[in-house]
């Protein structure tokens, strides 16, 4: 199984860039030098074992947390804090306030950053709401909804917004393995219609398979780069193929140290410097 590295053409500026990131928690080091670069309408994946950084890497982007040493950049701009060209879709159901309904859910960020008048918000809201399948629930509490239907109006709330990135942190990890599979395709589906650009986290090898086109592997802790790879070729059509699971058992190879020779017999991992060649 062979992976190659496809970058846009020479003169595409990315438009989030990591450049030598390091981010501790006290004495603790959660990344060293974790460097990369997500394009427009990218699904880059961060991916990696727990406890190596990487959704500490997608809070640094969002502004939450500042790197010790390195930076990250939107539009060659360093991140200082949160902004609304970021916004995050995290793990956790109760990120919805439950005493507003969906569409008032939906709405409300749009209102705090002035960025529409309510008639308009609302507007948008009910776009973004039927988009994500929850047409006929806009008057629905959070309490009422299952964790699919959370994760929906968590969706539906932040590309309401609009932003340049739309970050993910292991949004479906907390879901049954049906639901789950029926949020990826749902999250497929509307990337194809919008071509958002999408920065996920995840420590599920075929999730990644199937959610990312770029994929960069963090070793454990501290994370590290490990490898970069393409994966636009995979997809929930292909995640019980041959070539899907070749390429699985691959990644798992490459993030804990050993691979599988041609002759299958393990081999030493690709060092952290090569990051393309050995794909």
């Amino acid at each position: 199984m062979s992976f190659q590295v496809v970058r846009p053409p020479v003169g595409v500026a990315p438009l989030l860039k990591a450049e030598g990131v390091s981010l501790e928690y006290g004495a603790t080091r959660a990344t060293h030098d974790v460097s990369f670069d997500v394009y427009r309408g990218d699904r880059f994946v961060l991916l990696g074992p727990s406890g190596c950084g990487k959704s500490s890497l997608l809070k640094a982007a969002a502004g939450f947390i500042k790197p010790s040493a390195g930076r990250i950049s939107i539009d060659g701009k360093t991140v200082e804090g949160p902004g609304a060209d970021r916004i995050v879709v995290f793990q956790e159901f109760d990120q919805l306030p439950p005493w507003k309904t969906v569409k008032e859910n939906v709405v409300f960020p749009l209102l705090m950053t002035k960025r529409l008048n309510k008639q308009e918000a609302e507007q948008r809201a009910l776009h973004w709401i039927a988009k994500v399948g929850l047409g006929g629930f806009e008057n629905a509490h959070p309490h009422t909804l299952s964790g699919g239907m959370k994760q929906r109006v968590a969706i539906a709330r932040a590309l309401a917004m609009q932003p340049e990135v739309l970050l993910m942190d292991e949004p479906f990890a907390a879901l049954d393995a049906l639901t789950r599979r029926n949020m990826q395709e749902e999250l497929g589906r509307l990337w194809e219609e919008l071509r958002f650009t999408l920065l996920f986290v995840t420590h599920s090898i075929e999730e990644a398979l199937v959610i990312g086109n770029r994929i960069l592997l963090l070793s454990p802790h501290p994370g590290q780069v490990r490898a970069e790879l393409n994966s636009h070729q995979f997809g929930l059509h292909s995640a019980g193929s041959e070539e899907f699971q070749a390429a699985a058992q691959r990644i798992h190879g490459l993030l804990f140290g050993a691979e599988p020779s041609r002759d299958g017999a393990p081999a030493a991992a690709a060092p952290d410097s090569d990051r393309s060649a050995a794909l």
